[in-house]
């Protein structure tokens, strides 16, 4: 049960920064590949504003996650994706089971870089204490990829929402209806 409750609150921590951070690049201590410049993601992925295609759908994004991760040896992990009713169409959860990964920590890097063959656009990289999270970008979404597998529990997960003024205002009401509660 405690390992349970540690996992909740470590997802618990990823959504919380998912929904959180600036797109100003100020993290001069990460990894900033903003000038990359990969276009592939306009062909498989439908693109995104930037990349001047249609706009991302969660289950495109969905798609785009589990087809990276799938590829660098994670299988999708039983439990259910962590998204709030109501915020479906704008935030999308995609946990692996990391302890069936041959090397959680392989894959996990493996995952970000067919992100970013995919169009996905690095913009910040942490590392501490053995933990990694990456954050990238396409069109209007942003991801967290959040790998704290050097540990004893291996937790790896993907979490992106969508920035959208409309998806802005919903994950704030959603916010206050929480607070409420």
């Amino acid at each position: 049960m405690r390992k349970a409750k540690w996992v909740a609150a470590a997802a618990g921590v990823v959504l919380l920064v998912a929904g959180c951070g600036s797109n100003d690049s100020s993290d001069k201590g990460g990894s900033n590949a903003k000038e990359s410049g990969s276009t592939a993601g306009s062909e498989a992925g439908g693109g995104g504003a930037e990349a001047g295609g249609a706009e991302l759908t969660a289950d495109a994004v969905r798609t785009e996650i589990e087809t990276a991760a799938t590829g660098a040896g994670f299988a999708k992990s039983d439990r259910p994706e962590n998204v709030p009713t109501g915020l479906e169409q704008c935030m999308v959860s995609w946990t692996p089971d990391a302890q069936k990964a041959a090397d959680p920590k392989k894959s996990a890097a493996e995952t970000v870089t067919a992100l970013g063959k995919g169009g996905w656009k690095t913009e910040k990289t942490f590392s501490q204490s053995g933990s990694t999270i990456t954050s990238l970008a396409k069109g209007t979404w942003q991801l967290k990829s959040s790998d704290h597998s050097a540990g004893p529990v291996k937790l790896v997960m993907f979490v992106a929402t969508d920035t959208t003024p409309a998806c802005e205002a919903l994950f704030k009401a959603d916010l206050e209806k929480n607070k409420k509660s």
